[in-house]
């Protein structure tokens, strides 16, 4: 059944932020300098601010997930396969836990109460993210971030199948293409509800806000 338009309880929503981190988007980037990056992707940042700092004001929590390549003994990313054939262009030093890539997007990095490190798809695959959002009483789980057909779609399956009321904010994500990123949408809805980051906004209750 749909939900759309009804009003959310901020202080038990979280925003997750799926990947949007230096390396990714930003210029100088890993994937900037590997020409991997849209335009779609670049916009995200300026578009989701409003939208944590929006959730924070009305007592909801903000979480960051970072991608991050594990440096092995010898200092070389320890990179899957699949992503090595995908971007042969990562090398030493991208997305190095505390590193400026590493980091979220400047713009959105004072809103983030949470930042978990990942090394998949999912941002609740193999990290704390599930035991924070419950201590915290999170019961609403929107999601936003690159890629849509990827950390965006794992991630908001992950949170549905862990029982949270699952949103993902469509005009908060981005992927390769319009037409990967309209698919992803559209087959999400099984899972949750697609709505835009106005509206998200619009619906929040609770706080001084």
């Amino acid at each position: 059944m749909s939900t759309s338009g009804t009003t959310l309880d901020a202080r038990r929503t979280a925003l997750v932020i799926v990947d949007l981190q230096n390396d990714f988007v930003s210029p100088g980037g890993a994937y900037d300098r590997g020409g991997a990056v849209s335009a779609a992707a670049r916009s995200l940042p300026e578009r989701v601010a409003p939208v944590a700092r929006a959730l924070k004001q009305r007592g909801g929590l903000v979480a960051a997930s970072q991608f991050t390549l594990w440096p092995d003994a010898h200092g070389e990313p320890m990179i899957s396969p699949h992503l090595k054939q995908l971007r042969p262009f990562l090398r030493r030093g991208d997305f190095v836990a505390g590193s400026e890539g590493h980091a979220t997007v400047g713009g959105l990095a004072a809103s983030v109460d949470v930042a978990v490190l990942k090394v998949a798809y999912s941002a609740f695959f193999n990290t704390q993210l599930d035991w924070v959002l419950r201590r915290a009483g999170i019961e609403t789980v929107a999601v936003c971030g690159i890629v849509t057909n990827g950390g965006v779609a794992s991630t908001a399956r992950d949170a549905h199948m862990r029982d949270y009321r699952v949103l993902v904010l469509g005009d908060g994500c981005a992927a390769s293409t319009q037409t990967a990123h309209d698919a992803a949408l559209a087959d999400l809805q099984t899972v949750g509800e697609v709505t835009t980051c106005d509206a998200f906004t619009h619906r929040l209750q609770g706080g001084d806000a």
